[in-house]
């Protein structure tokens, strides 16, 4: 089954070349990194997590997000994701590597890591965080590896994977709802503290995880004989609209509450995102922009949604998905975790912007993600050509 990563043709190499360099230029800037330590990024006392947080906090939402096609298929019978389920569960697994990748960066020297796993703090959320993606990860290796293989046999699944097959369905759901607790149980952040977090990571995770899904989906169709299915894509954008829709309504209810109670500690944080903060005279407006557009990506994508000549349109859909992305991306991997720490505790503001060398080491382990998605793609396109008799190798 592996050998088919070993083989392809030149563009396929041309690809996890190009990842490659991406991987060795991130690799550069975290050797500068560990050589200089965090004061080459844009964080500081002020704003201790940035960047890589909050890219850790929506690659956790696209691995939990495999759980959309998990669950329909093995609990419901629903034989439109036969051929979808294992493109959705091999998704989650650069996902979950990505997400650890940037914890190890954030933490800034490899020892604390070991720390966190040598000498474990039961009551601290970071290692409950971390153990639940570990475990994550072994699932969905495990589940998709085992159902390939025996694929590529032409026999079932063993009876005894199922247990494992439904223990990945609470797990998915506890890796981003662990997530939201890291921020919601920080009583002195009052923008992150609201009981409406857990949902509203879990809402937008099943739009934007089963986006991406639908994004790869088409390609595969493209650039190879094996089809994931048409009702699988449709049935993918179906889920993708209410699940958008949710996490609008979720964004909108947090919106109301902050701003009609007019409590100062929860009204300066949307005021910071949408219209700018003022101190001694200074504008401090940086992500006003980014949110801006962000609202209005989500909100016209969640709109388009609602109709099905566009949602079940694959020629549009995927182009509908890549801002539903965007939007989701700049709202929950970019705004959410900077403008926790604005203002801070002691009510001064500290705008963070992220670094080059910041920029580089994001890139490198966004590459890294990207390389191993691709062969694992290329694995599950070669074991299907083969199974449909077509013999030849993907693009």
């Amino acid at each position: 089954m592996l050998e088919h990563a070993f083989k392809g043709s030149k563009n396929y190499w041309l690809l996890l070349g190009f990842w490659g360099i991406i991987i060795a230029m991130g690799a550069g800037a975290y050797a500068v990194q560990l050589r200089d330590g965090l004061t080459i990024t844009g964080m500081s006392r002020d704003v201790s997590w940035g960047f890589y947080i909050s890219q850790f906090t929506f690659m956790v939402g696209v691995a939990a997000s495999a759980v959309m096609v998990v669950l329909p298929y093995y609990l419901h019978d629903h034989k439109a994701f036969a051929k979808t389920v294992i493109l959705g569960e091999f998704v989650a697994v650069p996902a979950v590597l990505t997400c650890m990748l940037f914890i190890f960066v954030d933490m800034g020297q490899p020892a604390r890591v070991l720390n966190v796993i040598l000498h474990p703090t039961l009551h601290s959320v970071m290692f409950w965080d971390m153990s639940v993606l570990m475990g994550y990860l072994v699932l969905n290796l495990l589940i998709g590896t085992i159902t390939l293989d025996c694929e590529r046999k032409g026999k079932h699944y063993p009876h005894w994977l199922k247990f494992f097959i439904y223990l990945s369905i609470p797990w998915a759901v506890s890796i981003h709802t662990v997530t939201a607790f890291l921020y919601a149980g920080l009583e002195g952040r009052p923008f992150w503290m609201t009981a409406i977090l857990a949902p509203r990571f879990l809402a937008s995770a099943f739009a934007t995880g089963p986006s991406l899904l639908i994004i790869l989906a088409v390609i595969v169709r493209k650039i190879s004989k094996f089809d994931p299915g048409e009702k699988a894509i449709r049935t993918l954008a179906t889920i993708v609209t209410y699940s958008m829709l949710i996490n609008l309504f979720f964004f909108l209810v947090e919106a109301f509450t902050s701003i009609y109670s007019d409590m100062p500690h929860h009204l300066h944080a949307f005021e910071y995102m949408f219209v700018g903060l003022h101190e001694n005279g200074v504008t401090y407006d940086v992500l006003v922009p980014w949110m801006r557009a962000g609202m209005v990506f989500s909100f016209i994508t969640g709109f388009l949604m609602l109709f099905p000549g566009i949602r079940w349109n694959l020629k549009v859909v995927p182009y509908v998905c890549v801002f539903i992305i965007c939007g989701t991306w700049i709202e929950k991997g970019l705004g959410l975790v900077i403008t926790g720490f604005i203002p801070s505790t002691l009510g001064h503001i500290t705008e963070y912007v992220p670094t080059a060398p910041e920029l580089m080491v994001t890139f490198g382990i966004y590459a890294i993600g990207a390389f191993v998605l691709t062969v694992l793609y290329k694995i599950i396109i070669g074991v299907r050509e083969r199974r449909a008799g077509y013999g030849a190798d993907a693009q």
